[in-house]
């Protein structure tokens, strides 16, 4: 039987982008305009100015219609904020195609207050605003499982936050992200910079994303469907499931990872190797399979799972 990642069968073409990006709207330390215009000539063919949605900087859903143009589009959206995760802390979660008149949560700073939205009613509220909702930096935000079980609306979890990596070394969501997956939570997984300019925390972590149009309606569809996969560098040509193989084609990898449910997952190694057929058994028939490709500089690119049907070994399906 096969399986492809639709990502690669979709119509379309690659676009490059950034999902997760902050201005002088609220902490980050470039105008909108500079940003834009740093990701444009960095190549980049669409961000989404995610800026921090609290009373501090005046609720903002940052305006950056004016900074699009024939060869680059942006996406609005804000980084959420309301009520607190089990550590006591505000929750972080990213809407990327929200309206611009989305209404303001109670969040005056980043201090939760009593009576506030919850952060699941946040997240649930944008998605039903239109918005494509992730869970934003696992690892920094100290998430449990719990937590992350919460966010029923999510269509993603950050598997890597470049502006993470950088000033803390906590930039990984794939604990979080495989457990909810071993659960039956059909989730998809992006690497973005969450880029504020004040330290090397930009053009590190990226979503291609397959589209007919480099236009935001398309670009939001494409993100919803997961029509798209994330990388540091390393670029996916294909991924799918022939059989009791998983089949890669990609840039040249040093290793290339079939990961699935519970403790599936098995690795092949070499140098260059552009394809890789990666054998299933120690994947326990999972429902579920995603690729992780490393390149010899150590930077990675990650599919999205690929749904079998198959009934894992102890598969466990959250409501």
């Amino acid at each position: 039987m096969s399986h492809q990642d639709p990502a690669f069968t979709a119509p379309g073409r690659f676009w490059r982008g950034n999902l997760h990006t902050h201005s002088t709207r609220s902490d980050g330390v470039l105008s909108p305009e500079e940003v834009c215009r740093r990701y444009k000539a960095e190549g980049y063919d669409f961000i989404a100015l995610t800026d921090h949605f609290v009373g501090l900087f005046g609720y903002p859903i940052t305006d950056t219609l004016p900074m699009r143009d024939a060869g680059f589009t942006t996406i609005l959206g804000a980084e959420l904020h309301s009520g607190a995760m089990a550590n006591g802390e505000l929750w972080h979660i990213l809407a990327v195609g929200l309206p611009a008149g989305f209404a303001p949560s109670q969040t005056p700073s980043f201090v939760p207050v009593a009576g506030q939205e919850t952060g699941p009613e946040i997240a649930a509220r944008a998605v039903a605003a239109g918005a494509f909702v992730a869970i934003a930096h696992p690892q920094w935000s100290g998430l449990t499982l719990a937590d992350a079980r919460s966010i029923t609306a999510a269509h993603a979890v950050e598997i890597y936050n470049h502006g993470c990596a950088m000033g803390c070394d906590r930039p990984d969501g794939a604990a979080i992200a495989d457990l909810l997956l071993t659960e039956g939570r059909r989730l998809t997984l992006i690497a973005t910079d969450d880029a504020h300019f004040s330290e090397p925390d930009h053009f590190g972590g990226w979503v291609m994303v397959k589209a007919e149009a480099n236009t935001p309606e398309a670009l939001l569809a494409a993100l919803k469907a997961g029509h798209f996969y994330s990388t540091q560098g390393p670029e996916l040509r294909d991924v799918r499931i022939e059989g009791d193989k998983l089949i890669v084609d990609c840039s040249a990898a040093v290793s290339v990872v079939a990961l699935g449910h519970g403790t599936g997952a098995k690795a092949v190694h070499g140098h260059s190797m552009t394809r890789a057929e990666v054998p299933l058994e120690r994947l326990n028939n999972s429902p579920w399979v995603r690729a992780a490709v490393i390149d010899a500089a150590g930077k990675r690119a990650w599919s999205n799972p690929i749904w079998t049907g198959a009934e894992g070994k102890n598969p466990r399906v959250a409501g």
